[in-house]
């Protein structure tokens, strides 16, 4: 591979002047950054119905959009190193798009970016980006401070001439996933989903916290609680502490699921608890309310976006506790690092967001009462 993608002789300028016949999108990873993409898809298959459509994705990820059948899927095992590289070079060497949508900007996708042949090659602005990914493109999308990641992805689409006013994801579930969840939860109870845990170690609240509101969920607001999660060692050990401690029972089905099923587990919860992590963001997606949990990130930027309102954010008393600085001082997409930081949000404001999303869900069915189940027709 050469160090820089080869350059157009000529620009092309943004936006086209005639729908592209064919566009790749570059996105490998992770789950709640592809949930991001599909509102891209969704605009432009919109906009532009006869364009051929081209996700190079994560073989894991894949399984979130694989229901998608308006588009082509190229998944990408990133754990079959050089092998995977050479397959998916051999898939692509004989293909040339119009536009590639180059949205990851780590060194292992600008590196694959390389495989793809098209005249236009648009990715992050300057600010956004790392790893040298601005040698890997000759388009950028547009700079907009303090921009949610929604609406960053969403630039991708403006940027080519696609009108968007607001992210439609209509994620595929399929139906034989939702009879596994309404047999796994079933009856009329209200659901509390906790799926406790984040990638990052730091984003991960305390279990025996979480345990006291789930205890709460039961005890006080007759709310069944399921706990979610993937099959990581991790995750299973936190969800058997949260189990050890409660003192009322709850269903734990963490490694339990496939990824279709867990998407419609999320649909049948009520709520969601979640730290800033990919289900949270499937859970938006999929219209499911969500209390985040955010302390060493802002949900300002990395947020479940249709459930901003709901999220207990710390980011701000966090950064002037361990920065010494306000969060708009700090470069956009910092994270904390302090091993306590989730610390800051207390088990008393969980219980009492969770009351007031259950205060406000039961005005929410009387006549006339505008309420957070809107949310599940977005």
């Amino acid at each position: 591979m050469s160090p820089r993608p080869p350059q157009v002789s000529r620009p092309i300028m943004l936006p086209p002047d005639k729908p592209p016949a064919s566009i790749c999108i570059l996105r490998l990873s992770a789950l709640g950054d592809v949930t991001h993409v599909v509102p891209v898809v969704r605009a432009i298959r919109n906009h532009w119905p006869d364009t051929a459509i081209t996700w190079i994705i994560g073989k894991h990820e894949h399984g979130l959009v694989a229901g998608m059948d308006e588009l082509e899927f190229l998944p990408f095992d990133k754990r079959a190193g050089w092998a995977e590289v050479r397959r998916l070079r051999a898939q692509l060497r004989h293909r040339e798009f119009d536009v590639l949508l180059h949205m990851q900007v780590a060194l292992r996708a600008n590196l694959l970016s390389l495989l793809v042949k098209a005249p236009i090659r648009l990715g992050w602005d300057k600010p956004r980006s790392q790893d040298r990914h601005t040698w890997f493109i000759n388009h950028s999308i547009r700079s907009v401070p303090h921009q949610h990641q929604v609406e960053g992805f969403l630039e991708f689409a403006r940027a080519l001439g696609v009108p968007v006013s607001h992210p439609v994801w209509q994620l595929p579930v399929r139906e034989d996933d939702r009879a596994w969840a309404t047999r796994v939860v079933a009856g009329d109870r209200p659901v509390l989903m906790i799926c406790p845990c984040s990638s990052q170690l730091v984003r991960n609240w305390r279990t025996r916290r979480y345990a006291e509101v789930a205890d709460h969920a039961v005890s006080e607001l007759g709310m069944r609680v399921v706990l979610c999660g993937g099959p990581s060692r991790l995750e299973a050990q936190t969800g058997s502490d949260i189990e050890a401690a409660m003192k009322h029972p709850c269903s734990n089905l963490i490694g339990k699921d496939t990824l279709g099923r867990f998407m419609a587990l999320l649909e049948r919860a009520t709520v969601l608890i979640s730290p800033d992590s990919g289900p949270a963001h499937i859970a938006s997606a999929l219209g499911t309310p969500v209390i985040g949990l955010y302390a060493a990130t802002w949900s300002r930027r990395t947020g479940p976006y249709n459930s901003l309102d709901w999220c207990i954010d710390k980011f701000p008393e966090a950064t002037r506790r361990y920065r010494d600085k306000a969060p708009n001082e700090l470069r956009w997409g910092t994270h904390l690092h302090a091993a306590d930081v989730m610390d800051l949000i207390t088990v008393d404001e969980v219980i009492d967001r969770l009351s007031s999303f259950m205060t406000t869900l039961s005005s929410s069915s009387r006549p006339g009462m505008p309420g957070v189940e809107s949310q599940r027709t977005q």
